[in-house]
């Protein structure tokens, strides 16, 4: 796949002796290998939950393969996305919060609240999610609640005592569940290859809001806020310079290669279960319940269980998945906050002679100098952001204000502003990757190309819509 910066590949290592601006060595490998791929198997298990694959069956149901083309698509603004994020972090030595609080205090505002109400919500929605499949599994054992609490407990606990390392193991192995169940599923129900490749042509439905509709498929292709917790994984994985941006960008393909083919399989299933046989199912995760159901009747129970263990890694992987990725941000805003109020109060906010100020770069145009209240990929790859406070705090945020909401319900006004915020978010992604990535922020070696720019635009746009479109939906006269 061509170089989504739009640069030639210039990436270095300490074994060719190429240097970065500072002069220094640059460490990594002399090419890339799959023997380094990690983050972008994490931001792919996580970026594809129980409603992507709900979402994914609803449209092959509907529509046949007729939007397959439009699965492909959303693949690719994903890993312009995530590889922009990425290439940031290598690129600059900082991490992406870092570049959002160069743009203004607005951006800390916003993601300060979208964490926080975001959170609260989506915590209870992923143990609900993760507790479903095994309800099933095991229907005489206890109440789909408690299983959704067992689920997020596991995920904390998880998550608490384990590094970087052990998370990206169990989550490799995870996805290789994800990834037999989805493929052998799409085996199983016998596709027409015929109108499968018919599919990659761009063709809408014929029917109401068919734009907005295959927009929304586009859009919900693999992951929100953890696009931008790739790069976060990128340095906990010890990348943090650009002597490895040929393998992040090695990395973030098989991600969304991975992901392309979850959702392929699933349109697929869709396709030739659902739609041939003109059956609808719910939307949401109980749409998989469902699924579950059709397939014991078609096939057996033996693929039904099989179907449902991997409904549960699915779910699973995004539940520890934003318990970390998630956590890191958190944990890194709330460092950069603590440096920004230190440095004011000692009077060090401002940065050496000579020195740009944060999210400034210097007058040659060879990039910025980080300022004093900076926060840089190095400190993330030390794995001192897994063992912080605010990290192991944002974790509990997760975990237990969520279980209220298990019990009683989703109270509604908050459900609208989650709606509202999480639509929000990629929007503010994609503009805010331009705005990084073309400005004296990023060295001019790494800045974004036609292609790259011409990927996040079209990102970008997507997502506006989308997010008018959700807040346009939402009942806005029973809020007040």
């Amino acid at each position: 796949m061509a170089d989504t910066s739009g640069n030639a590949d210039t990436t270095g290592s300490t074994a060719t002796g190429n240097t970065g601006e500072t002069g220094k060595a640059l460490s990594g490998p002399r090419k890339s290998s799959w023997k380094y791929i990690g983050p972008g198997i994490v931001v792919a298990a996580t970026g594809v939950g129980a409603g992507d694959l709900v979402a994914t069956l609803i449209a092959g149901s509907n529509f046949g393969y007729t939007l397959l083309w439009a699965a492909v698509i959303g693949c690719l603004v994903k890993i312009s996305l995530a590889e922009a994020a990425g290439r940031w972090h290598l690129s600059t030595g900082r991490t992406l919060f870092d570049g959002w609080a160069s743009l203004g205090r607005w951006t800390s505002w916003f993601f300060v609240v979208y964490v926080v109400i975001w959170g609260f919500v989506y915590g209870a929605a992923a143990m609900s999610s993760s507790g479903l499949p095994l309800q099933a599994l095991f229907p005489d054992v206890m109440d789909l609640e408690w299983w959704a609490v067992l689920t997020g407990l596991v995920g904390l606990v998880f998550v608490w005592f384990n590094k970087y390392e052990v998370f990206e193991k169990v989550m490799t192995v995870l996805v290789g569940v994800m990834f037999v169940v989805t493929v052998y599923l799409a085996i199983r129900v016998t596709p027409n290859l015929g109108d499968a490749f018919a599919g990659l042509l761009p063709v809408l439905p014929d029917e109401k809001d068919s734009i907005l509709n295959t927009l929304g498929l586009i859009g919900g292709v693999g992951g929100t806020i953890t696009l931008a917790a790739y790069g976060y994984w990128v340095n906990a994985k010890g990348w943090t310079n650009t002597g490895w941006m040929k393998v992040m960008r090695l990395d973030n393909r098989v991600a969304y290669i991975t992901t392309g083919i979850f959702v392929i399989s699933m349109l697929f299933v869709g396709a030739e279960l659902l739609h041939s046989s003109n059956v609808a199912i719910a939307s949401g995760d109980k749409g998989l319940i469902q699924l579950g159901d059709i397939l014991e009747d078609e096939y057996g129970t033996a693929t039904a269980k099989f179907f449902l263990i991997g409904f549960f890694a699915t779910s699973f992987t995004s539940l520890i998945g934003v318990w970390h990725g998630v956590s890191l941000m958190f944990a890194d805003f709330v460092e950069r906050y603590r440096k920004d109020r230190a440095d004011r109060a000692t009077g060090e906010g401002k940065p050496p002679a000579g020195k740009a100020p944060s999210g400034e770069g210097p007058t040659s145009g060879e990039g910025p100098t980080p300022g004093e209240g900076s926060t840089s990929g190095e400190e993330v790859a030390s794995g001192a952001r897994e063992r912080s406070w605010p990290f192991r705090a944002y974790l509990l945020w997760l975990t237990f204000p969520p279980i209220v909401l298990l019990f009683q319900g989703e109270p509604f006004r908050l459900i609208i502003l989650y709606g509202v915020l999480g639509a929000a978010f990629l929007p503010f992604l994609a503009l805010t990757l331009v705005w990084l990535l073309n400005s004296s922020r990023t060295p001019t070696e790494w800045r974004n190309g036609i292609l790259s720019n011409s990927m996040l635009t079209i990102a970008g746009l997507i997502f506006v819509i989308l997010c008018v479109k959700q807040i346009w939906d939402q009942p806005w006269s029973e809020f007040f």
